[in-house]
């Protein structure tokens, strides 16, 4: 009896082996948030996965925390949305290939009592600062924390000497938003995230379409270099489809409330 049960385990053991190293090809990318809560990547990994039976794993982190991790050597692909830190990464050797993928926009969202024209959004930072208007920051080195960095910069103000009208909640794009809607403060946004997203009852875009808002996102194969680990080779055949006709075609035709969140821009 003892030695049936011995057999049945040894056999489930080489079962439970087997079915382990005979599953499909597996990669992990490290995305921007605002690719992984609009569905947008679940999407695309799907089609992507029933093409070339290779397995996806996604880490949704901001650009920041994303490229951290890319750099300590746990995942093959890099999908981003801040060009000076890509440009950084590849120049300092962690990245082998880099391609500019798609691209949207950055609104700035504030209460709807706000009627006042935007006729930049230069100025229209400038006079949340000089009124003292609640503005809540993602301060989590995101891709958008980034830019909004860049704008204050744009008017020669430095958000560390902000006072209490200026909350730096450390937090994802959603709950970010949500604290803004809870407070009718102003707070930067993609346009995808800002269209995906239901709860945002008390405010309405301010600010938009003007050169400085301009959101690129970038797809980076990671260098094998820093991890003999990684699985480079699938991880290479993933950037190939994402710069293909088939992903260009998902990508356009991606939609939420009959709105397009992404462009193709790859050339």
């Amino acid at each position: 009896m003892i030695l049936k049960i011995v057999k049945i385990l040894l056999l489930s053991i080489i079962l439970i082996t087997s079915k382990t190293y005979s599953k499909d090809h597996k990669i992990i990318v490290a995305s921007t948030t605002s690719t992984y809560d609009t569905g947008l990547l679940n999407y695309l990994n799907e089609k992507f996965t029933n093409n070339n039976n290779i397995h996806v794993q996604v880490l949704s982190q901001g650009t920041g925390q994303a490229i951290k991790t890319a750099k300590d050597g746990n995942v093959e692909i890099l999908l981003v949305h801040h060009k000076d830190s890509e440009i950084e990464f590849m120049n300092q050797g962690y990245g082998l290939e880099r391609h500019e993928i798609m691209y949207n926009d950055y609104l700035l969202v504030g209460p709807k009592t706000d009627n006042d024209n935007c006729d930049s959004v230069e100025n229209k930072f400038l006079n949340i600062y000089n009124n003292k208007y609640l503005f809540v920051s993602r301060g989590d080195e995101s891709g958008t924390h980034k830019k909004e960095m860049e704008l204050w910069k744009l008017i020669k103000l430095n958000p560390v000497k902000f006072s209490n009208w200026y909350l730096n909640v450390g937090q994802g794009m959603g709950n970010t938003l949500l604290i803004a809607n809870e407070k009718r403060a102003y707070t930067l946004i993609d346009r995808s995230t800002w269209i995906a997203f239901s709860r945002k009852q008390n405010l309405k875009i301010v600010c938009e379409n003007f050169p400085p808002m301009f959101n690129q996102y970038g797809i980076i194969l990671v260098n094998p270099k820093i991890n003999k680990n990684l699985n480079i080779q699938d991880g290479k055949k993933y950037i190939d489809w994402f710069i293909s006709d088939q992903a260009k075609y998902l990508i356009n035709s991606f939609t939420k409330n009959g709105m397009q969140l992404f462009f193709y821009n790859h050339h």
